[in-house]
């Protein structure tokens, strides 16, 4: 019936969302980074709705999000 114990997942499905849209929308810009070969690339800035994608030695802009790197994950890179 209404309220019942399911209640609660339209909020989480709405804010599980909401987070994904600010991500995408504030966008993750590509750091610097060196490649495998040791050749240092400049970071760069993705468009509007899309973000920094890519590995720790290569990196792009894609509206993938399950190829997204996230800035954090980029310094991680540059740390080891």
């Amino acid at each position: 019936g209404p309220g019942g114990s399911g209640s609660g997942w339209p909020l989480a499905g709405t804010l599980l969302v909401a987070v994904a849209a600010s991500m995408v929308a504030g966008g993750e810009d590509c750091l610097w980074y060196v490649d495998r070969n040791g050749s240092w690339h400049p970071g760069f800035d993705c468009e509007y709705f899309t973000f920094c994608c890519g590995t720790c030695y290569q990196r792009y802009c894609c509206r993938d999000p399950l190829r997204l790197l996230t800035e954090r994950q980029q310094r991680h890179c540059l740390a080891f």
